[in-house]
């Protein structure tokens, strides 16, 4: 009698101490830079937070903060991840210059290919190469938009229509290709856009078409100019990413739920929004009869052959920094190719 009394006060505490764990509650909060309504937070962050809620049974809370409402600029959100400011954050890797050289590879001109494959080659190359530059978080995904455009005030019809137009450029190596390209580049996180196309700060913009709603930039210019073939001008590369210490404090049932939530599919299904999310703004230019300019293959060429020459500035410029820069070259294009169907 004693040993079954014994058993069933150990079936209760032990029941008790479960129940305990699974009430746990854990709140986190996910800071980024761009209006609610824009297409990451509308469709990629939010159902991302929603299911990591619902898998987690009510146990993990997140908070999503839009357009740097809990303070501070774009090109500051990977120091408030990185200081445990906030325990999540999405940015643009390209804000902080230097910082995560082995990621320039992807924004290298005429590289990319649709915002998905790019996203799932770039996924996988940085957890290849990249884990060490981002020391101090837990990388949930990263991931490329789909092709990057020239949206102007004035036709963009050819190279030479380039020479002298004031351009926001979203990262270091954007605003080499500009320069090489005959603009003068102006560099701005994309929340600035619409104000420097309205003052005239700027004349054009490089974002793809799914950001274009948000920012009105489809009201406060009339042209937009893309290119012939299966490869993009550019893409930029961006991190959703955890502070590590936040997710080192998950108790190890609560770790596999974001786990889950992480990883090359993630990446592609941000990638994949973003290409979504393109039809999209392309619509509303479309609707607006704005001028929508495709380069025929023979002018794509000359701006290929204007552009590309960077990449071999680049191998160069990261090479004297002890990267292996021509592997990473080749194997970024190698992973797009792989990731990209009839490539």
């Amino acid at each position: 009698m004693h040993k079954i009394k014994t058993m069933l006060l150990t079936a209760v505490a032990l029941g008790a101490m479960t129940a305990m764990s699974y009430a746990q509650e854990v709140t986190l909060r996910l800071h980024q830079m761009l209006p609610p309504q824009a297409t990451i937070p509308a469709k990629a962050l939010t159902p991302w937070r929603e299911k990591v809620m619902a898998d987690s049974g009510g146990r993990i809370q997140i908070d999503q903060f839009d357009a740097m409402s809990l303070g501070g600029t774009p090109p500051q959100l990977v120091d408030q991840v990185t200081d445990g400011v906030v325990d999540l954050i999405w940015t643009v890797i390209g804000y902080t210059p230097g910082r995560y050289p082995t990621t320039e590879t992807f924004e290298l001109p005429f590289f990319m290919t649709t915002g998905e494959a790019t996203s799932k080659a770039f996924h996988e190359y940085c957890e290849k190469h990249c884990a060490d530059e981002f020391s101090g978080m837990k990388v949930i995904a990263w991931h490329a938009h789909g092709p990057g455009l020239i949206h102007s005030k004035n036709p963009v019809n050819t190279l030479e229509d380039m020479r002298g137009l004031k351009i926001r450029g979203g990262s270091r190596v954007i605003n080499q290709m500009l320069e090489a390209l005959g603009a003068t580049p102006v560099g701005m996180p994309v929340p600035a856009v619409s104000e420097g196309l309205s003052k005239g700060v700027i004349d054009a913009t490089t974002i793809p078409w799914e950001v274009t709603p948000s920012l009105r930039v489809s009201e406060l210019v009339k042209n937009h100019t893309g290119f012939s073939g299966a490869h993009g001008l550019y893409t930029q590369t961006f991190v959703f990413a955890m502070n590590q210490a936040s997710y080192d404090r998950l108790p190890d049932d609560l770790k596999a739920i974001i786990d889950a939530n992480s990883g090359i599919e993630t990446a592609a299904q941000f990638g994949r929004v973003m290409d979504e999310g393109d039809k999209g703004g392309l619509k509303i230019a479309e609707d607006l009869n704005n001028n929508i300019i495709t380069l025929d293959e023979a002018e794509t060429q000359r701006w290929k052959d204007t552009a590309t020459p960077l990449i071999d500035a680049w191998i160069a410029e990261m090479s004297g920094k002890g990267l292996d820069a021509a592997a990473l070259v080749a194997e970024a294009q190698e992973l797009i190719n792989k990731h990209t169907p009839g490539l």
